[in-house]
């Protein structure tokens, strides 16, 4: 964003009598402020930030706006002042949205939308000038932000968009006015919040609420939850494993570089990933749909997959010194991408003894218990040894005493059990999956293996 103080101001219909300063960006941290950004200050529980107003100024912010109840405003700063500083930069978004001829993607889901948002950025990325969402920046502050950074020349906008209750994507929705959306899945995250997984996927299906008329939705087909909402919604395309999807995708193979698999339907190919499994192969069928909107041909599509880059901690392959393989997959859990994961380390070929470390899956609500055990189910003789960490795997723990018969091991809120577990017990030879929510922090497990 490049704008003159007065068109900012004429965004926000406030008066200034403030001109020729430049605004070159947004900002709402003073240390990663950058020169001839506009800061702009919240107040939090612990933090106000019209205490830093003056500090950022001099580290190189052009100006900052300031809320109106907040007392004592500097004179001598260059300020706009403004009701209420979120909702100014919400409205500093959405009047920059509505400048810009970008092509607008925006992604939702309970699984999988970070994985998604690589994969569609990556296969655009050859071809076309792509910005999208970094890091966690996808909630009422940071999607303004991510807009508000977007280049006038960018040709296509990859928007995550996050929730933990009703009206939040639809909120988004929105402010961004995507062109093409797209709903990963419907999983149990922020069950406490919405009630129910058809509360979720009715969340979910608010991403609808602001494209443009011109848009497509492409959606889960294989999530029932999902077909109420998309019978009378002509623009929806669904992609899936079931045979009566849009795009379908079968003979997924594992390599030791990636997946290798098959579709068909709107078009017929095989495509590699760099990225191991089933279920980011299927995230990668979105990005196949996005790109054939954008123009690029089937091999246009394949050369691009083949060097996709995915955010670490998604079925992130790490060689350990001992030639062990783990692979990490420890950004976050929830109960159907925990079974995903499993299925996969079961079936794969890729090494002889495979290993599970498990972390608490956090954000289920009153279920949670069930939801825990009910991973049981999914932990056969194919594994060698089971880790678990966290207060909540205790349930899992009890599950798997009667049932497995392999090597297990429990920790309430230590790692160096499971360390000294797996130092003693894995080779070369042993493949080991980590798995748990963002806060169970378990890439802490895998470091030491991999330390000179």
């Amino acid at each position: 964003m490049k704008k003159m103080i007065e068109q900012v101001a004429k965004w926000l219909d406030v008066r200034t009598n403030l001109k020729g300063i430049e605004i070159t960006g947004v900002s709402i941290n003073t240390r990663t402020l950058q020169k001839g950004d506009l800061f702009v200050p919240f107040r939090g529980e612990k933090v106000n930030g019209h205490k830093y107003v003056r500090q950022a100024i001099e580290a190189g912010a052009a100006a900052a706006l300031w809320q109106r109840d907040e007392p004592s405003p500097p004179e001598d700063l260059p300020l706009l002042i403004v009701d209420d500083c979120q909702k100014a930069l919400q409205e500093m978004a959405r009047a920059y949205r509505d400048e810009l001829s970008t092509t607008v993607i925006g992604i939702t889901g309970s699984n999988g939308k970070t994985s998604t948002k690589d994969l569609v950025a990556s296969v655009l990325k050859p071809y076309f000038k792509v910005q999208k969402t970094q890091g966690n920046f996808n909630n009422e502050l940071g999607l303004p932000l991510t807009i508000l950074s977007l280049d006038e020349d960018t040709k296509f906008a990859v928007l995550e968009m996050g929730m933990s209750g009703f009206g939040q994507i639809e909120f988004l929705s929105e402010l961004a006015r995507p062109d093409y959306a797209v709903i990963t899945n419907i999983g149990e995250a922020h069950m406490q919040d919405l009630g129910s997984r058809e509360g979720i996927a009715r969340a979910k299906f608010e991403i609808t609420a602001g494209l443009e008329t011109h848009g497509k939705l492409f959606y889960d087909g294989d999530e029932p939850l999902l077909k109420p909402f998309v019978e009378n919604f002509p623009q929806a395309v669904s992609f899936g494993f079931d045979d009566n999807n849009e795009l379908t995708v079968t003979d997924i193979r594992a390599t030791e570089s990636g997946s290798t698999f098959m579709v068909s339907g709107i078009i017929d190919a095989t495509f590699t990933i760099p990225v191991l499994g089933e279920h980011q192969v299927k995230n990668t069928l979105s990005a196949i749909l996005i790109a054939l909107e954008a123009g690029l041909t089937e091999e246009d599509i394949r050369r691009s997959l083949k060097d996709a880059a995915l955010t670490d901690m998604r079925m992130q392959m790490i060689h350990a010194i001992s030639g062990a393989t783990f692979i990490n997959d420890a950004y976050n859990a929830a109960p159907s991408s925990m079974k995903a994961a499993l299925n996969f380390i079961r079936e794969t070929t890729m090494k002889e003894e495979k290993w599970v470390v498990l972390g608490d899956m956090l954000e289920l609500g009153e279920k949670e218990r069930d939801y825990h055990e009910s991973i049981a189910n999914f932990i056969t003789d194919e594994i060698k040894g089971v880790c678990l960490y966290g207060p909540r795997m205790e349930w899992l723990y009890a599950k798997l005493q009667e049932s497995f018969g392999g090597e297990l091991i429990w920790s309430k809120d230590d790692y160096c059990p499971v360390i000294d577990v797996l130092e003693k017990s894995i080779t070369e030879k042993s493949l080991i999956l980590v798995k748990g929510s963002r806060g169970m922090a378990l890439e802490n497990i895998i470091e030491p293996f991999t330390r000179n």
